[in-house]
């Protein structure tokens, strides 16, 4: 494990192949990283009814997110405390006690168990409930952390994004659909991919209808091709900010990309086209806004969260991104559109429409990153240099290299 032992990373450079191809290092980052960062994993509103739950895999772990009888959800491990059956096979459903199929061991929704069958005398069932996760719910995002002491800050995180969010509604919305893609990539150079537009203008044209291709530009280094798109983009911002002044929206950037374990960026911004939504005119999917919000015109608010996770919320919808590795090679991205709990297909919203910009970006991407996979696979790669507006690809890179550092040297 010389590789992970001694980074040895040329700064502002990308990581060396072994980074990305080699089955350990894939081994070590379930247990480096996904074992021990608070994850986004899923939205209330795929657990909206008591009894509700998913199953979510995490490298060999399953985990158990259920809503009980009194609305509070719970992350427990799905393995049965008896002989180690997984208790749940299905990926959702709906349910009372959870119930293993194999001996019937019952277990109330909390964990707690309440049934075993026969057993020995002296048999204390208080000590054989099923293994609770941390959870965390943030503004109608659902996030777990597998690690007996979860990183502390990440409170802090929520309680500083959660008035960005909360006027969306998310934990009164419900799921419009939801698509999984499974990316031939190493889970990283996913996360590399949607850190950086550098490729957007070339790589998404569906995307760039509405989202300013001079995203993460410094004003100086805006190529002269794109000064137009800038000129408009200034415009839009300060319509945004106004906008969102009067009506008391909090829109400000706060970038901590590194430096914490729960690092993150939040910031609402504009628009390209009509301003509102994520459609080729940039005029709104949804006819019901989310939440109490009374105009559409509200640009995206975007937020990311390492490791795995990224968001847009926007007046008339929202769409969460999560993503988790399957291999060194293979990452599932799934990807949940949320619209006002009230909206009615075909009537509020047309899937289609509402999904078209971000299917095609995301299909886009998996080529994009299946092309990087194979280019690092080559004896002829060595890293090169970030551009100046990949700074926050640097950024995931760096924090990841300090979780590394963490583990190996507490």
């Amino acid at each position: 494990m010389t590789v992970i032992l001694e980074p040895g990373r040329t700064a502002g450079h990308a990581l060396t192949a072994p980074y990305y191809l080699d089955p350990e290092v894939h081994e070590f980052d379930l247990a480096a990283i996904f074992a021990r960062q608070w994850l986004f994993v899923a939205t209330e509103a795929e657990i909206r009814e008591p009894g509700d739950y998913l199953t979510v895999e995490v490298g060999r772990w399953s985990v158990i997110l259920l809503r009980d009888d009194d609305g509070t959800i719970n992350a427990l491990h799905n393995v049965c405390r008896h002989r180690g059956s997984r208790v749940l096979a299905e990926s959702r459903g709906s349910t009372g006690n959870l119930v293993c199929g194999y001996h019937q061991w019952t277990y109330a929704q909390d964990g707690r168990l309440l049934h075993a069958g026969q057993q020995a005398p002296g048999f204390d069932k208080s000590c054989f409930g099923l293994k609770k996760v941390a959870v965390r719910c943030v503004a109608g995002l659902i996030h777990i952390c597998l690690a007996d002491e979860p990183p502390a800050d990440f409170d802090e995180v929520a309680d500083r994004i959660r008035p960005y969010l909360a006027p969306h509604g998310l934990d009164r919305a419900k799921v419009a659909t939801q698509v999984d893609l499974v990316e031939p990539a190493n889970w990283k150079l996913v996360m590399e991919n949607n850190r950086e537009c550098y490729h957007c203008e070339a790589g998404h044209p569906e995307l760039t209808c509405t989202f300013f291709p001079t995203y993460g530009y410094a004003v100086e280094d805006i190529p002269p091709r794109l000064v137009p798109a800038h000129a408009r983009y200034v415009r839009a911002e300060a319509e945004l900010r106004r906008t969102c002044d009067e009506r008391g929206l909090p829109h400000e950037l706060i970038e901590e990309l590194h430096g914490r374990p729960s690092a993150f960026r939040i910031a609402r911004e504009a628009l390209d086209g009509a301003g509102e939504s994520y459609t080729r005119d940039g005029r709104a999917a949804c006819r019901k806004l989310l939440g109490e919000l009374d105009t559409p015109r509200l640009g995206r608010l975007t937020l990311h969260h390492q490791p795995n996770s990224w968001f847009h919320f926007l007046g008339d919808h929202a769409v969460t991104f999560s993503a988790l590795p399957l291999a060194a090679d293979r990452t599932v991205v799934r990807t949940t559109w949320l619209v006002h709990e009230d909206a009615v297909e075909g009537v509020d919203y047309d899937v289609e429409t509402l999904t078209e910009v971000w299917r095609a970006t995301n299909e886009q991407d998996a080529e994009l990153v299946s092309r990087a996979q194979a280019g690092v696979a080559s004896p002829a790669y060595e890293p090169g240099p970030y551009a100046p507006n990949e700074y926050q690809v640097d950024a995931f890179v760096t924090w990841y290299l300090d979780r590394v550092r963490e583990y190996v040297t507490p």
